[in-house]
């Protein structure tokens, strides 16, 4: 019970809430069922993921507001993981799938890695959410038409269809093409919120009014009953050797998306929601999902925005959008039998469209070449591999692109030092002069792939002589063996020419390790100083360690 939360709602709150959850539940039985078809599943596993996995995500994570369901991106790389797995032995496979990636996040979540999140590039990001909905516009236009390629791959299958216009389906891409109109129509009135499920409604009535010819149904494709269980038990227990590497991927694509709604949408208190926290509401409520053979559910930002604007005052609003999605479809399950198949391919093309974020995109391109290449990576891997592979490749995108920019933000300046007032800031001279003080502040990271980069910022020490340089290093708990070896390296050059080097404004931590690894005792008494409480006084103690060794005379070099 830690993880759950407990509900005290305000009477004049259950109603507002319980509006917000109906709203959805009637605008998200379509698109889960499409998305469940994205998945190449029965679109009735979309429904049960929004039975399941909302209602259990709303107790459990820190987010008040998240909505947790289903969501093109997941159901796509769903798809990717299931690729090539004989029918009857999907659905031991999908629950496998779900409950590893319910698994995942919750060790996730225990491990406290929310954290981790914030290394995903927003470039990355971008360009992975744009190679998704690009795939799932090419991905459905063969259902829109009628037209069923024969080729392999996204873009050879897209290409293809756009190719044999001449075979469409009229009727079938008519009813699809009705849809998209409906929705476009809606979407500039006041009931834009539910144009999904109104051009659901409309197309269906006048498919089956028409009585098309060719029109594939849900109830002829697939079976809409919400009560089998599928074929877990049946003894075929062909498990595909890529569901792990897939979960691994679904997780990370669920735990992103979750921690960029749940960060975009603070609690009622004014704080952000702990993304770890996140991490294991999600991933219990995919276990739970997994349980009745759900699809992979995440933190939905298009979810969140429809309960939030709904009117949400509290978690139960999420509560109530699970728990009435059963009896709606209960209701409604013969006409849920009649949706042209057409129709959800139609939803999901909008969805798709309306996934792209083109500001975004113009935002890094025109930002610099290293964000605009990394989105450029991102987008072509996710257009041309499998997702789980994609997501690896992000992933390491995005932490090479720290590392890169990191080891390239240091920088040195020389402090010139004003008599009874603030340092000024100039450029570092490349060379040393004769008996000369040079304070240099240190900025940027100092991890060993930036050691490189900060010794070619360094004056010369092959230069100069009887002139003292003080490095400033302020503000840093830890240092690495490669900067230490640069420091012991630089200080004996300096020593070799008659000059010296001294530290100041050095950690405890940081002084301890130069201590066991004999920097300390090579810079000799007065080189090392220690921080203090106060700002400038260990630069100034290491400034009358250099006026007394000036004031001996420097050693011959």
């Amino acid at each position: 019970m830690k993880y759950l939360h407990r509900i005290r709602p305000k009477r004049a709150d259950l109603t507002i809430d319980l509006i917000a959850g109906l709203t959805f539940a009637i605008v998200n039985i379509p698109q889960a069922m499409a998305n469940a078809l994205l998945a190449s599943v029965n679109p009735v596993y979309g429904l049960r993921t929004l039975i399941l996995a909302t209602p259990v995500a709303a107790l459990s994570t820190g987010a008040v507001y998240m909505n947790v369901s289903t969501t093109s991106a997941l159901s796509l790389a769903t798809a990717d993981a299931l690729f090539g797995i004989k029918e009857q032995s999907v659905p031991i496979n999908l629950t496998l799938l779900v409950l590893m990636v319910g698994a995942i996040q919750i060790v996730a979540g225990i491990l406290k890695l929310g954290s981790l999140v914030r290394f995903v590039a927003k470039s990355v990001m971008v360009g992975f959410t744009t190679g998704i909905a690009l795939l799932i516009v090419m991905g459905q236009l063969d259902g829109l038409t009628g037209y069923s390629s024969h080729f392999r791959g996204s873009l050879l299958k897209f290409a293809d269809t756009v190719l044999s216009w001449q075979d469409y389906d009229l009727a079938t891409l008519g009813i699809g093409l009705l849809t998209i109109g409906i929705i476009l129509l809606l979407n500039h009135t006041r009931i834009r919120k539910v144009s999904l499920a109104v051009a659901l409604v409309v197309a269906t009535i006048v498919n089956w009014v028409l009585s098309l010819p060719g029109v594939e149904l849900v109830g002829q494709t697939v079976s809409t009953s919400g009560a089998t269980t599928g074929n877990i038990f049946s003894g075929d227990w062909q498990i595909s050797p890529y569901i792990f590497s897939g979960a691994v991927a679904i997780a990370i694509i669920g735990l992103i998306q979750g921690a960029g709604v749940s960060q975009s949408y603070p609690n009622p208190d004014g704080k952000y929601p702990n993304v770890s926290r996140d991490f294991f509401g999600q991933g219990l409520a995919n276990v739970v999902a997994s349980l009745w053979q759900g699809i992979p559910a995440g933190g939905s930002m298009s979810g969140t925005s429809l309960v939030v604007s709904s009117g949400q005052r509290t978690r139960l609003a999420n509560v109530f959008a699970g728990l009435l999605i059963l009896p709606l479809v209960f209701v409604f399950s013969t006409f849920i039998k009649q949706v042209p198949m057409t129709t959800l391919s139609a939803l999901l093309i909008v969805v798709g469209v309306q996934s792209l974020q083109p500001e975004q995109v113009r935002t890094i391109w025109f930002t610099g070449p290293i964000p605009r290449m990394s989105f450029g990576i991102t987008l072509i891997a996710t257009l041309t591999l499998p997702l789980q592979y994609a997501v690896f490749i992000g992933v390491a995108v995005s932490f090479l692109l720290y590392v890169f920019r990191a080891s390239n933000q240091v920088s040195v300046s020389r402090l010139t030092m004003v008599p009874n007032g603030y340092p000024i800031e100039v450029d570092v001279p490349k060379t040393l002069g004769d008996d000369d003080t040079v304070v240099l502040q240190l900025y940027g990271s100092l991890f060993f792939a930036s050691a490189a980069k900060l010794e070619e910022r360094l004056p010369d020490p092959a230069t100069g002589h009887g002139t003292v340089v003080i490095l400033r290093l302020r503000g840093r708990d830890e240092i690495g063996s490669t900067l230490i070896g640069l420091l012991q390296r630089y200080a004996d050059s300096l020593k070799s020419t008659g000059n010296r080097m001294i530290l100041c404004g050095v950690s405890e931590p940081v002084f301890e390790q130069m201590r066991r690894t004999g920097l300390v005792r090579s810079l000799g008494e007065g080189g090392v100083h220690i921080e203090q409480p106060q700002l400038g006084a260990s630069l100034n103690a290491a400034l009358t360690v250099a006026e007394r060794w000036h004031a001996k005379g420097a050693p011959a070099s």
